[in-house]
């Protein structure tokens, strides 16, 4: 275990030593002022914030700030009343149990054709792995016929792109420009907004125009940027930890992938801002002030492993995604992802032979994850992903 948390703290620091430092310096206390900005580090304190405290969705700095960037107005993450309910729902229908079920062949395509090198002895890096995935379900997703390891691209250019000019501490010049730019690529990319097709949604709550691009283009960063870092994470700490027992077991699977989707964080940070005065952990808020929500410190993920066999409370393991009416629409789509890739690696019981962390990424992550099939027990085999 101790193996796997040492490899998997290389994602943080690597990409933003400073930052990740000061984080966990901080996280003694369930929220801490530093100036104009509260750090919220303590499971109850996150929920409170997500659940009562009134936030501004729209501000510079946060995630509905890069909506804006992204859209060029308020669409889903900045919207409020009935917009931000009628956006959140139609996000909601094409993700819920019926979509993802949709959606399942798709992914499970790239992962039969990708990882078939391992049976043969070959190595795969599970970073470009991870993004095809990514890129070939938002493809189905908004019902585009645009090429996934293109949108892929694109997505996560912008979303590190976003992130820049979004982290505490100073921007490097024409950041706002760099952001810009890659949002237009990947809205071109994306093509015009939903001809009513199944599974397209460029439409419902935003309807046509830049709303619905900017919503579309929202979708393919969420979930591109957090399914290239999650899904090369969870499967090193597989290798790492070795759970690759547990990853075979139908049992126990569902577990393992709960926990491991707690202790990986795919967004670890949340930025927000007070739209009001408020408390949150004992800490005064004011209204303007910046929120950073640490999310990978409210799930537990500093300082307990995951482990299949007495996981964490699922009110803390949901935390990575959340809470109340900020609660992420794509959680089942995340698990289902990552059962099924780890459903797909477990018969060959890969080990890391080379990995290196993304220092550009929005999100800790690799850069590239080269893994290699180990002792395979008899027994282990498994039927294809398609024929499950």
């Amino acid at each position: 275990m101790s193996a796997a948390r040492r490899r998997d703290r290389r994602v943080y620091l690597s990409a933003h030593p400073v930052l990740f430092a000061l984080l966990a310096a901080a996280r003694r206390r369930p929220a801490v002022r530093l100036g104009g900005t509260v750090l919220v580090h303590g499971s109850e304190a996150y929920r409170q914030v997500l659940t009562r405290v009134p936030l501004d969705r729209s501000a510079a700095g946060t995630t509905g700030g890069a909506g804006r960037q992204l859209s060029g107005g308020g669409v889903l993450f900045d919207q409020d009343g009935g917009g931000h309910r009628d956006s959140r729902r139609a996000v909601s229908d094409g993700l819920g149990a019926a979509g993802v079920e949709r959606l399942r062949p798709v992914w499970r395509e790239v992962l039969g054709r990708r990882l078939a090198p391992l049976a043969a002895g070959r190595t795969v890096d599970l970073v470009p792995v991870a993004r095809e995935l990514a890129g070939a379900t938002v493809c189905a997703l908004l019902g585009t016929d645009a090429d996934p390891s293109a949108v892929a691209g694109a997505a996560a250019d912008a979303a590190a792109a976003a992130v820049r000019d979004h982290l505490p501490g100073p921007r490097r010049p024409g950041t706002a420009r760099a952001a810009a730019q890659a949002a237009a690529r990947l809205t071109s990319l994306l093509g015009p907004v939903g001809d009513g097709r199944d599974g397209d949604c460029g439409e419902g709550g935003d309807g046509d125009g830049e709303g619905g691009a900017g919503l579309r283009a929202m979708l393919a960063v969420a979930a591109v940027s957090t399914t290239a870092a999650a899904l090369p994470r969870a499967a090193a700490w597989c290798a790492d930890a070795g759970w690759w027992g547990p990853a075979a077991d139908d049992r126990l699977r569902p577990a393992l992938v709960s926990e491991l989707l707690r202790v990986t964080a795919p967004s670890p940070l949340l930025p927000r801002v007070a739209a009001a005065g408020a408390e949150a952990g004992g800490c005064p808020v004011r209204a303007g002030d910046r929120l950073l929500l640490v999310a990978r410190h409210a799930a537990l993920a500093h300082s307990r492993g995951p482990d299949p066999y007495r996981p964490a409370p699922p009110a803390v393991a949901q935390l990575v995604f959340g809470a109340g009416p900020h609660a992420c629409p794509g959680a089942r789509l995340a698990r289902a992802q990552l059962d099924d890739t780890l459903a797909a690696l477990a018969p060959h019981r890969p080990s890391v032979v080379r990995a290196r962390a993304d220092r550009a990424a929005a999100l800790p992550g690799w850069r590239s994850l080269t893994v290699r099939a180990g002792t395979v027990r008899a027994g282990t085999a498994r039927a294809p992903l398609e024929d499950r």
